[in-house]
């Protein structure tokens, strides 16, 4: 029983998974978050009945869309922050990681669905939208409070602080993301880069440190 179980269980979890990476592939091909049940069914390669068989509706598999790439942009930027030597470097690295999603090509394909979705799936999720931005900004309390007790960065409220540079960056990137042209813009070396270092150099400041080094790479 125990061995049946877990092989059911198994399933389970690869079909959710095989569901949740056709949406994120549908999104960032359409640039459209919510696809149709028939379209991620195809793509996942099941069927209508695999799909409620683990969710009542396409709008909690939305949920667990928007879980998945936070997941994988809070992965990224503490990718970025482990490599910086210093809180106040890991501050930049974030807020760096952060502009990179409408500075990448890439990058800004696979966020802008997320941001031109982000108001209403605020209104249909508000705790799930609150988390997922907690995490993220949640990367930056132990690096702000760091920097502020080594007198790299100014004395501050690290949590208040976090939220600040976060509305701060991704007020940026939804503006770059959703002007005439979308995320093609952003392979443009021109105003949207230089806007970006101007963000940084504004963000930081107001966080004690001033900038140095080059601009958002999203390296």
């Amino acid at each position: 029983m125990e061995r049946g179980l877990a092989a059911r269980r198994a399933i389970a979890e690869a079909e959710i998974e095989r569901l949740v990476a056709a949406s994120l592939a549908l999104s960032e091909r359409t640039g459209a978050l919510e696809p149709r049940v028939s379209e991620i069914v195809r793509e996942a390669g099941l069927s209508n009945q695999a799909f409620y068989r683990h969710f009542r509706s396409k709008h909690e598999l939305l949920v667990a869309v928007l879980d998945r790439g936070v997941e994988l942009l809070a992965g990224y930027l503490a990718h970025r922050m482990e490599r910086a030597a210093t809180p106040a470097a890991r501050v930049r690295e974030w807020l760096r990681g952060i502009l990179a999603q409408a500075l990448d090509p890439k990058g800004a394909q696979a966020t802008r669905p997320f941001v031109l979705s982000r108001g209403r799936l605020a209104e249909a999720f508000p705790a799930e939208v609150a988390a997922s931005e907690r995490r993220l900004t949640g990367l930056l309390h132990a690096p702000l409070a760091e920097g502020a007790a080594s007198g790299e960065l100014r004395a501050g409220d690290p949590e208040r602080d976090a939220e600040a540079l976060y509305w701060l960056a991704m007020g940026f990137v939804q503006a770059q993301l959703t002007r005439e042209g979308g995320p093609s813009r952003t392979r443009e070396s021109g105003p949207s880069r230089r806007d970006a270092e101007a963000l940084e150099s504004f963000a930081l400041a107001g966080a004690g440190l001033a900038r140095e080094g080059s601009g958002p790479d999203g390296a």
